[in-house]
C-alpha cells in the first residue's frame, strides 16, 4: 500500500513538472514570436490574447505594441525627411545654376574693378551655396536611409588612383605636389561613396596644404583592415580639435579663412560607417595631418 502511494506520488510530481515545463515552453514561444514579430515590425496589439497570457507576457505584449508604434512613427518621419530632401533638391538646382549663369553673364560685361569683384564674389559664393546643398542632401540621404551603400570585395588601387586623378590639376594649379604611393590593397567597400569619402580627404589636404607642400596618398593592408591614406604637410590641428573635426558644419578656428563649409570630413565618416569602417587623424600642429580610411578585409567585420 505504501509503495503504491509512493509511485502515485511521484507519478503526480511528475505529472506537474511535465505540465509546468509544458506551460512554460508554451509562454517562451510566445513571447519569442512577439520579440520576432517586433523586429519584423509586424506586432501589433491585437495578436496577444490578455486571458490567456501570464502578467509577464501582458507587460511584455504591451512594450512591444509601443515599440511597434514608435517604429510605425520613425518610418513615417523618415519619409517625411525623404520627401523633403527631394523637394529641396530639386527646388533649388535650378535658383543656384541660375545665379551661376547671371554672376558669368554679368563678368563678361565692362564693369569697374570693384563690379568684376562684386560679380566673382557673387558666383563664388553661388559655388559654395550649391556644394553645400550637395552634401547636405548626400549626408541626411544616408543618415535616412534613402540611399544605401553596397559593399563588395575589391581592389582600391583603381578608385585611388581615380580620386587622386581629380585632384592632381588643382594641385598644381596651387604648387602643391600630389603623390600618389604605395596603392595596393584589397577591401568590402562600395567604389562610387568610398572615391567620394577618399575626394572629400584630398580636397580638405590640398585646399589646406600650402605652395610648395607636398600630399601623398597611400594605402596599407592589415590583418582586418586596409587604410587609405591622405598625409599634407599643412599646418595641422591641434589636439583639442581632433575629437570635433568630424561633426557637421564643424571647423577650426584657424579655418575660417579657408574656402569650406564643414561637412566633407562628416560625410566621409558617414560613408566609412555605413561600410564597417572607421576614420581617425593623426595631426601635429606646423608639421601636417594624416587622415586614415579603414575599410574591412570582409564581409565578417562588417
Amino acid at each position: 500500500m505504501i509503495g503504491l502511494m509512493v509511485a502515485a506520488a511521484l507519478l503526480l510530481a511528475a505529472a506537474v513538472v511535465a505540465v509546468d515545463r509544458y506551460r512554460t515552453a508554451r509562454i517562451m514561444a510566445r513571447l519569442d514570436r512577439m520579440v520576432t514579430q517586433a523586429m519584423d515590425g509586424d506586432f501589433t496589439e491585437s495578436d496577444f490574447d490578455e486571458t490567456r497570457l501570464s502578467a509577464l507576457e501582458t507587460r511584455m505584449a504591451r512594450y512591444l505594441a509601443a515599440s511597434a508604434l514608435s517604429a510605425r512613427n520613425l518610418r513615417q518621419q523618415k519619409e517625411q525627411i525623404a520627401a523633403l530632401i527631394s523637394d529641396i533638391s530639386h527646388q533649388t538646382k535650378t535658383p543656384v545654376a541660375n545665379l551661376r549663369l547671371y554672376a558669368q553673364l554679368l563678368a563678361e560685361q565692362p564693369l569697374s574693378p570693384q563690379g568684376r569683384d562684386c560679380a566673382a564674389a557673387i558666383d563664388a559664393q553661388s559655388e559654395k551655396l550649391e556644394t553645400l546643398i550637395q552634401a547636405l542632401v548626400k549626408s541626411s540621404r544616408l543618415e535616412t536611409g534613402i540611399l544605401t551603400l553596397h559593399p563588395v570585395a575589391g581592389d582600391l588601387a583603381p578608385m585611388v588612383e581615380r580620386a587622386a586623378a581629380q585632384y592632381g590639376p588643382r594641385a598644381g594649379e596651387k604648387g602643391v605636389t600630389l603623390t600618389v604611393a604605395e596603392t595596393a590593397g584589397d577591401a568590402v567597400f562600395d567604389a562610387k561613396w568610398t572615391e567620394e569619402a577618399v575626394c572629400n580627404l584630398l580636397d580638405n589636404a590640398v585646399k589646406y596644404t600650402p605652395p610648395g607642400g607636398t600630399v601623398t596618398v597611400s594605402v596599407r593592408s592589415y590583418e582586418l583592415f586596409s587604410a587609405i591614406c591622405v598625409r599634407d604637410t599643412g599646418p595641422g590641428i591641434p589636439e583639442a580639435e581632433q575629437s570635433k573635426i568630424f561633426g557637421r558644419f564643424y571647423r577650426c578656428p584657424g579655418a575660417w579663412q579657408t574656402e569650406g563649409v564643414g561637412v566633407g570630413l562628416y560625410l566621409t565618416r558617414q560613408i566609412a560607417q555605413g561600410q564597417g569602417g572607421y576614420v581617425k587623424v593623426d595631426s601635429t600642429p606646423g608639421v601636417g595631418s594624416a587622415f586614415f580610411l579603414y575599410l574591412p578585409r570582409n564581409d565578417r567585420e562588417r
